[in-house]
């Protein structure tokens, strides 16, 4: 066993020598898992040469000279956890980096680690107002719940909309959501942005606008810019990362087995029999890309078909709890009494939460079937991904996203090596030469003046026109005052305007646009029709069906959800597109309202509408504010609703915040607050642990932030 190790430091050490330095590392990692598996000791040469490739974490000291055993303790860095952690190379490379203040736009494979060089920043630098945006509310949460437990006793940790802010802030929203603090924020001390490729349209066309909107007049705000993304081979000029240097780091901490299948398979059938056969011969944790939710659909029945219910008493308590609160006849209610899970962005968030941590416990789901969701930045330990379709929704992959799918396998010092099935050809690979142009959607959101140099002289010329326009429909002074306080919340320039003529043109068809806000649902329908034209082909579904939607929807904190269904049945809508569409209501449709009534206070003046209180309603899914927050921190409403009744706590208090019940609950403690709540079952009870461990801060830590 000693000879085959040193056989193969030999062969390692050739290529240090031969300056094939990322072959040595990848060696290196395989012979790392070899010790793994077999509970062997590294010997002095094995430390030697992690030292020579930079895998300093990976460093024994108990078996190192003394070079490696100070090389182990000169890269370790304060991350805000218990004790200092060592950094790799990479990672204290560019930790220097940022403390120098440099503005930075990085590459670097999903395994890298970046969490910990965020972290060590914060921790050494302490600025007072960090903003993180993230790509998804999923990694909004992930975020936060790392950096509560660390700093939530000297920052306050803001995820939501109209939070008072406190000396010390750290900020963490998807792009659209931290617009809103534009106005509120003097500056911010660094912006970082992850998963910065999205300001393509190449790789997200509806959202990359609102990301440049945010990384423009944030970043103007910004004394420090730090972004990151995956596998970007070079940057095309552009004006959002000019004053940045681009780092591109090709340094991976685990190895990636891929196992090409797809020559094997010629059907269906056969694809489904070796999907099957992976499964069977691998015990560790598995990750499937199905690409598209129809895929999603087809391997649900596949497994449905070939699995029975194993005996597993969590999955059963979380199967038997789906079936009370969401729907019985529900497939996932059904695959997870098979170990098996799934995970999209449709989901309430709370929901893909606990089918992360599931996946993260030995005893818990061993199989999570995933849409692109899963590959924007959430963490887990798949030791196996399979690529079951090589689809992205209509798209093909490129090999872009396909090396980001594939970057999810392994995870360092839990599994150095991932494997990869692919079950589909992947596509070629290639080089990946981001391209950022400046969207003319977001041109009537710019100062024509202030942002000249950023445009194209054809730019300039259909800015002047938009200026124009939009001047003479509500005035030159009303809209600079509303560009200035960046009031609109669509990135699309059209839009506003598209809104701004037919109140200006129609201005009686908006005739009792207050009676949205009488809890009186039957009497919506002309007005919600109204706005919904005003973005046609937007909600996934027709124009009526949208509208009952909304007056059941209304009902969302009265009635469980079970109830609800039952009331939508006539309208064809199930489980999966009640999701699809509560999520176009709290964002899309609220949007769409907010700037409606934006435009018509400034319009229809004489009429003194204001519907603030039906936008309320609708951005928080008709619960109450702080029990739709509470979801995205990994707390169900139904459970919230079991603490309202139980008088745990009072959400129709309309001072509280998410902070304040935080606050109370972190006072109350995780084991009172489940004995002063009546009704709650097992797997409630198991949801509140993970709740309460979400919130917690250690007890090192003291006085947190108000």
């Amino acid at each position: 066993m000693q000879e085959q190790v040193f056989d193969q430091c030999h062969i390692i050490n050739g290529l240090l020598i031969s300056n094939q330095e990322n072959e040595a590392r990848q060696e290196l990692i395989k012979l790392l898992d070899y010790h793994n598996s077999n509970d062997l000791a590294y010997n002095p040469l094995v430390n030697h040469l992690i030292r020579e490739t930079g895998l300093f974490p990976y460093l024994e000291p108990e078996t190192s000279n003394w070079e490696e055993r100070f090389i182990y303790n000169a890269f370790k860095v304060d991350v805000g956890e218990e004790k200092p952690l060592t950094l790799h190379r990479e990672q204290s490379f560019l930790l220097k980096n940022l403390l120098e203040g440099k503005n930075i736009a990085v590459s670097a494979p999903t395994s890298f680690g970046k969490s910990f060089v965020i972290d060590a920043y914060i921790k050494i630098k302490k600025p007072n107002n960090v903003l993180i945006i993230v790509p998804t509310l999923a990694l909004t949460d992930e975020t936060r719940r790392r950096l509560y437990k660390k700093f939530a006793h000297e920052y306050k940790i803001i995820t939501t909309s109209d939070v008072e802010l406190s000396n010390k802030n750290i900020f963490i929203f998807p792009q659209e959501r931290a617009m809103n603090y534009i106005n509120i924020v003097e500056s911010f001390d660094i912006m970082i942005v992850d998963e910065f490729y999205k300001a393509s349209s190449k790789f997200d066309k509806e959202r990359s606008p609102s990301l440049i909107r945010a990384m423009i007049r944030l970043g103007a705000k910004s004394n420090q810019k730090y972004y990151l993304a995956p596998n970007i081979t070079s940057i095309d000029n552009n004006p959002f990362t000019e004053d940045m240097e681009f780092i591109r780091l090709d340094f991976n901490t685990v190895f990636l087995e891929k196992h090409d299948l797809y020559n094997q398979i010629k059907n269906n059938e056969e694809k489904s029999d070796k999907l099957l056969e992976v499964l069977s011969q691998n015990k560790g944790k598995s990750l499937i890309y199905a690409g598209t939710y129809s895929n999603i659909d087809s391997l649900t029945n596949l497994f449905l078909d070939t699995y029975e219910p194993v005996k597993n008493e969590l999955l059963e308590m979380f199967a038997d709890w789906l079936s009370k609160n969401y729907d019985v006849n529900w497939s996932l209610t059904k695959l997870i009494s098979r170990e098996i899970g799934i995970h999209n962005g449709r989901l309430h968030r709370s929901l893909s939460q606990i089918q992360v941590k599931l996946f993260e416990e030995e005893t818990g789901i061993r199989y999570l079937i995933s849409t692109s969701s899963i590959i924007e930045g959430v963490n887990t330990s798949a030791e196996n991904v399979i690529i079951w379709r090589n689809r992205k929704g209509s798209a093909k992959l490129d090999d872009f996203t396909y090396k980001n799918i594939i970057g999810r396998g392994g995870r360092m010092f839990k599994h150095f090596i991932g494997k990869i099935y692919i079950l589909e050809q992947p596509p070629e690979e290639g080089q990946t030469q981001l391209d950022i142009p400046f969207p003319d959607e977001i041109l009537g959101d710019l100062d024509e003046v202030k942002y000249e140099g950023l445009l194209t002289k054809e730019q300039v010329a259909k800015l002047k026109i938009y200026n124009d326009e939009m001047a003479e429909l509500i005035g030159v002074q009303v809209y600079e005052e509303l560009k200035s306080a960046s009031a609109f919340q669509s990135s699309n320039s059209d839009l506003i305007k598209t809104i701004a003529i037919d109140l200006t043109t129609n201005p009686d068809e908006w005739n009792g646009l207050y009676y949205l806000n009488e809890f009186k649902p039957e009497n919506w329908d002309r007005l919600l029709y109204k706005v919904i034209k005003l973005q046609p082909g937007n909600w996934d579904t027709g124009y009526k069906t949208f509208v009952e939607f909304i007056k059941i929807m209304a009902y969302n904190w009265s009635k469980s959800i079970p109830e609800l269904l039952k009331e939508l049945e006539d309208y064809d809508i199930g489980i999966d597109k009640f999701f699809l569409l509560e999520r176009n209501v709290t964002y899309k449709f609220s949007a769409l309202l907010n700037d409606l009534n934006t435009l018509q206070k400034r319009i229809l003046k004489n009429k003194q509408y204001d519907i603030s209180k039906f936008i309320k309603w609708c951005s928080h899914a008709f619960l109450p504010k702080v029990v739709f927050q509470l979801e995205e921190y990994g707390l169900p409403r139904m459970i919230s609703k079991k603490l309202h009744e139980s008088e745990v706590i009072d959400f129709y208090d309309s001072k509280i915040t998410i902070h304040n019940v935080i606050a109370q609950l972190n006072e109350i403690g995780k084991d009172s607050t489940i004995e002063k709540t009546n009704n709650l079952d097992d797997f409630d009870k198991y949801i509140l642990d993970y709740f309460f461990d979400g919130i917690k801060i250690t007890n090192a830590q003291q006085g947190s932030v108000n």
